[in-house]
């Protein structure tokens, strides 16, 4: 055991640095609905983040290198996040986590299609879908293909519970 951690096995401290309620949940939105910046982020939380507890995610991601901040060039009070390496190498994990959820716990039929279309799609949609994620978020190229993708199904799927609830 360290005296900074708990002990020195790999999931135990991955569980440190994000096994908190939101740490996660920042990322995934970060990543799945490409928001970033703090409004985005505080909106278009489904989970209802509180803004504070957002501000205290936001920095313990930059400090752990999973997220960068810069100043936003269109308003100098504003900040834009973007994925690092270490927070893209997270997908990967995110895929794990959405189909152990769909299969075992009672999601949603809407909110469970990206699962299933990055469960699907197997390697070569996650190798694309991180060759996105670099362009966007470290070259500040525009490429959200994938995420556009995973957008439309997650639609299609509304729609059609919204078509069920008026029948």
């Amino acid at each position: 055991m360290t005296d900074l951690h708990r002990s020195g096995c790999p999931i135990n401290l991955t569980l440190e640095a994000l096994g908190d309620k939101w740490s996660l949940i920042v990322v995934r939105d970060v990543m799945f609905g490409g928001r970033r910046r703090f409004r985005e982020l505080l909106a278009g939380s489904q989970e209802g983040i509180a803004s504070n507890i957002l501000a205290d995610r936001l920095q313990h991601l930059v400090a752990l290198g999973v997220l960068t901040r810069v100043a936003d060039p269109s308003h100098k009070q504003k900040q834009i996040y973007s994925l690092t390496e270490v927070g893209i190498q997270l997908l990967p994990v995110f895929v794990a986590l959405g189909a152990w959820g769909r299969r075992f716990l009672p999601a949603t039929e809407a909110l469970s299609v990206r699962a299933e279309l990055l469960e699907r799609g197997g390697s070569p949609l996650l190798a694309r879908f991180m060759a996105e994620l670099r362009a966007e978020h470290l070259r500040g190229e525009s490429a959200s293909t994938v995420r556009e993708e995973l957008q439309a199904e997650y639609e299609k799927m509304l729609a059609k519970g919204r078509k069920r609830a008026r029948r």
